[in-house]
């Protein structure tokens, strides 16, 4: 299929999405509405030209973006659905966010506080998250901050956001980036700087914003703009409340190194003040709704027993050997491996697992459920482990991430549930072979 094709009119796209109308564009995509074919979920879909890209150097630039949002999926960052490409163009299918810019409601005047803080605590969030990733955004602005339909915050473009691999020896940042009113001084002045202290500082710009309907540090002079940024030169105006002046002036102090952290932020007065209650997430909510043992007597349910045929279809394809391999799955949500042992020993050493680690577990003669005892970044991990019957003594078991967050599952997975089932765990014999 022609390029021209696929990004005028009601193309079908690489058969799976139909394209639509315009959304916006920038200097290197364009950004359109689109519809996926099988599920008819609406999403949007950024297309970046190979070439012009290419051009002027910032292919690494598309790669890093790429990378970086498939890091990090939270509830207040733009989620990256997948990514596609033809010999010209590269197709960014994206979560379709309908309320616009947070950028359009400041232009229309400065917001209320509570309005604001809710705004504010939002964006800390996903920064938190990202920070714990390693990552640093490096343009956060209003422009960058969209918002859905329930007026929830969504952090995006990571075009500009760096990973901890790129620090240098010195630990810190080198590159200039960013749009000159929000940029931290250090970033400014070319020493390197810590990519999550930089963030910080452009998020008391955006609090600044929010609050006040205006920037910061303004002048038409570019130079005379950055002299009144290193020297941390701003006023308050006089509705802003003494505790909110108090978080601005930590959050925009142009010494890194005394700046405040995100810790501190959030346990700020300010910040604390109305904090929005926890809505429980879908995994919590299936954990505390999982009868266990009663349900499965209740419902007379039987422990499965797997043919040829269950086996075939638990498989990626007609290979085998994901279910019982030993390799990480960093990037997965869920394993599979075979246990030399029957159901109910199994079901007592997940039980031992999860109790160990002060998880709340619950069971049934095929299903365990763990649940951790405190809400991470993405609410409390919670995994499942189904168990299928091979024969009376062996089984194979599907772990998978029913809530929370997938490196706090990969660490227990890796740290925890393996070693635990190390000695049961059945390997193949080209695994072990028998000396000669």
């Amino acid at each position: 299929m022609a390029d021209k094709n696929s990004v005028y009119g009601n193309s079908v796209l690489h058969g799976k999405y139909e394209l639509g109308r315009l959304l916006g564009h920038g200097t290197f995509a364009k950004v359109y509405l689109a519809r996926h074919i099988e599920t008819g979920k609406s999403v949007a879909m950024k297309i970046v030209g190979k070439e012009k890209v290419i051009k002027v150097g910032m292919m690494e630039q598309v790669k890093r973006e790429i990378s970086v949002m498939k890091m990090v999926q939270h509830p207040n960052i733009v989620e990256l659905h997948e990514v596609m490409a033809s010999k010209s163009k590269i197709y960014f299918a994206m979560e379709l966010v309908r309320g616009g810019e947070l950028f359009a409601k400041i232009a229309k005047g400065r917001l209320r506080e509570d309005v604001a803080r809710t705004y504010f605590q939002q964006l800390i969030s996903a920064i938190d998250f990202c920070h714990s990733r390693g990552v640093y955004h490096r343009d956060l602005k209003p422009e960058n901050l969209l918002l859905d339909e329930e007026g929830n915050l969504k952090v995006t473009d990571f075009g500009l956001s760096a990973l901890a691999e790129h620090l240098k020896q010195d630990g810190l940042l080198h590159t200039t980036c960013g749009t000159p009113a929000y940029v931290a001084p250090e970033v400014i002045g070319k020493k390197g700087y810590d990519g999550a202290k930089a963030d910080l500082w452009s998020c008391g710009v955006i609090l600044y914003v929010l609050l006040a309907g205006f920037l910061p540090f303004q002048d038409d002079n570019l130079v005379a703009m950055y002299k009144k940024i290193h020297r941390g030169d701003f006023k308050c105006p006089p509705w802003f409340s003494s505790e909110s002046r108090r978080l601005i002036s930590k959050l925009l102090d142009p010494n890194p190194n005394t700046r405040i952290t995100i810790a501190k932020v959030m346990e700020s007065t300010w910040f604390k003040k109305s904090l929005p209650k926890t809505i429980q997430t879908k995994g919590e909510m299936e954990f505390d709704s999982f009868e266990g043992e009663e349900e499965t007597r209740a419902k007379g349910i039987q422990p499965e027993i797997l043919n040829a045929f269950h086996i075939i279809s638990l498989s990626e394809g007609f290979d085998l050997s994901p279910l019982f391999e030993d390799k990480k799955r960093e990037e997965k949500e869920e394993l599979r491996f075979g246990i030399t042992k029957p159901a109910s020993s199994v079901i007592s050493k997940l039980e031992e697992v999860g109790k160990a680690m002060k998880f709340n577990v619950k069971k049934s003669e095929t299903r365990v459920k763990l649940q951790g005892p405190e809400r991470g970044r993405k609410g409390k991990l919670a995994i499942a482990a189904d168990i299928f019957t091979v024969a009376p003594s062996f089984v194979v078991v599907q772990v998978k991430k029913d809530g929370g967050d997938t490196l706090e599952y990969n660490q227990f997975c890796s740290k925890e549930l393996r070693p635990a089932l190390k000695d049961i765990l059945w390997t193949s014999p080209a695994e072990n072979p028998t000396p000669v």
